[in-house]
């Protein structure tokens, strides 16, 4: 079998391609098509871990979801997480490969388009269509001879192409005009439509821009898509976080702040909380915003050291103390687990090198060490909360082996750990061990797994011991399956919004399945 391709570019980064593939990918899988995702090359904090263990980008895991499979390191061969403005952790294949500056990178193209190559292959030869994601603009022209995740996938798989621009930034006639201006003859004969993504009111009244841009460019305009308010749906980028920072902290909500990290990773753990009708939740950049929360949580981060530095420069540390001291609750999740502890050692000069005070509130000491932990986990909480609280579903991706002194541990889970890959078979490992560390009080935790919270039943029970410090009566555990069942339908939601305003019977026609599938 060999996949017909489909592929989105964009005029720019944050244009919504992550989305509109997420989408079209929902469309095709509901109209019975077997379809997979793929993106060459994704630079993100955002990661998530496949059953296999392999780490790819978070928005190729939603990809897959939407598409009805698992997600596979095939999806998202290489993997950038930037621990500076010219230094990334470069993931090739679901592993860590290594640290590099943007010019060593590059010196290795050959070798990582072979890797593309491969990984494209093997996905187009087990589906019907793959549907490509680009990365940044279509038209890089000073990137042309580097480039792994536009034009040289386009050609490869010789997919007709879909133009993304975001009208909402502004300048979007710029946009679709220049970006096609710059394009060569036959990249710009591989366009089939262009879309107009994040458009604010009545789409009708582009129509006189939907015609000047057809006459001007002549590609058809396929769409004008309208912004869909509160679509919870993970985002590729942290600027999605903007529409939390201004929530308002109530006496009736539990108010959570997340501390704001410049290195900040997986922040969509707390996207399922922003969910819940009891939750306010902000992220905040200055420790005076920590006032009101009755949860504060440091959340994951790309570098530890760098960024307990930055916590401590801005001020935070008298501000989380009066915080505690109030008796109100302190989580750390992953790296903001281990500032939480004594110590964070870096022998092996994985981030900065040296040993560094963390916080204090937890008996716990961490070392970094060079072999990244990437596996899904299933847990039982041990000392948070009881009685019947459920279990929590996740997967550990880090760096470092915290040891505990004194503390309970927050978890008990068994690993299903699948190791192998390529040509070897598969096996599962399983282990008995246990996560994270929480102060006898139970108010100071944090865990190594990433999506603690996205198990309704653990979620509610966690929330009403918040609600009954608050005295506020406790929720129905119904109430949080009611939204997690909500999120689980937003692609659906999301794709029913593309159908309605895409002329998807287009590409459908491109892709040779219009008749097939009755479209």
């Amino acid at each position: 079998m060999t996949a017909r391709p489909l592929a989105v570019l964009g005029t720019g980064s944050d244009v919504g391609k992550s989305l509109i593939t997420a989408g079209i990918c929902r469309v095709l899988h509901r109209a019975g098509l077997r379809v997979a995702p793929f993106k060459a090359q994704n630079m993100s904090l955002n990661s998530f871990v496949t059953p296999e263990g392999g780490e790819i980008g978070r928005a190729q895991a939603l990809q897959a979801e939407a598409c009805g499979i698992s997600p596979h390191v095939d999806m998202n061969p290489i993997l950038l997480k930037p621990e500076s403005d010219n230094r990334s952790q470069v993931v090739v294949c679901g592993s860590l490969w290594s640290t590099q500056e943007a010019s060593t990178y590059f010196e290795q193209r050959q070798q990582l388009w072979s890797i593309v190559q491969e990984s494209y292959t093997r996905l187009a030869s087990q589906y019907e269509v793959v549907v490509i994601e680009g990365a940044g603009s279509a038209a890089e022209v000073n990137l042309r001879e580097r480039d792994l995740v536009n034009w040289p996938v386009v050609k490869l798989a010789q997919a007709p192409v879909l133009l993304v621009a975001d009208i909402d930034r502004g300048g979007v006639f710029a946009q679709v005009l220049g970006t096609l201006a710059l394009l060569e003859p036959d990249e710009r004969a591989m366009v089939c439509g262009v879309v107009i993504n994040k458009f604010r009111g009545d789409a009708k009244l582009f129509a006189d821009g939907v015609t000047i841009l057809e006459a001007r460019s002549g590609i058809p305009v396929l769409g004008v898509l309208p912004f869909l308010r509160d679509l919870m749906l993970d985002q590729e980028d942290s600027l999605d976080q903007d529409r939390y920072r201004q929530a308002e902290f109530s006496s009736e909500r539990i108010n959570i702040a997340v501390v704001l990290l410049p290195h900040m990773s997986n922040f969509t753990d707390f996207n399922v909380l922003a969910a819940e009708d009891d939750v306010a939740i902000k992220y905040v950049s200055v420790p005076t915003a920590l006032d009101g929360a009755d949860i504060v949580i440091i959340p994951g981060s790309k570098t530890t050291q760098a960024d307990l530095s930055f916590v401590l420069a801005q001020g935070y540390a008298p501000a989380l103390k009066q915080h505690v001291d109030r008796r109100r609750e302190l989580i750390g999740i992953c790296g903001g687990y281990q500032m939480l502890g004594r110590t964070i050692s870096d022998p092996y000069a994985v981030e900065q090198g040296g040993i560094y005070a963390g916080l204090g509130y937890l008996e716990i000491e961490t070392e970094l060490r060079t072999r990244k932990c990437t596996t899904q986990v299933e847990a039982t909480p041990t000392h948070i909360l009881t009685p019947d609280p459920g279990v929590v579903r996740g997967y550990h991706v880090h760096m470092g082996v915290t040891v505990r002194r004194n503390e309970h541990p927050c978890f008990r889970f068994q690993h299903h750990v699948r190791l192998g890959g390529g040509d070897h078979p598969l096996k599962t490992v399983t282990q008995d061990t246990c996560d994270g560390a929480i102060r006898g009080d139970g108010l100071v935790w944090g865990t190594y797994i990433h999506g603690v919270f996205d198990e309704p039943h653990f979620r509610r029970a966690w929330l009403n011991r918040a609600r009954a410090r608050k005295g506020l009566p406790p929720l129905d555990r119904h109430i949080s399956t009611s939204v997690t069942a909500r999120l689980q339908g937003e692609l659906d939601r999301w794709a029913d919004h593309l159908s309605r305003f895409i002329d998807l019977s287009c590409l459908l026609t491109r892709l040779d399945h219009r008749r097939k599938v009755g479209l």
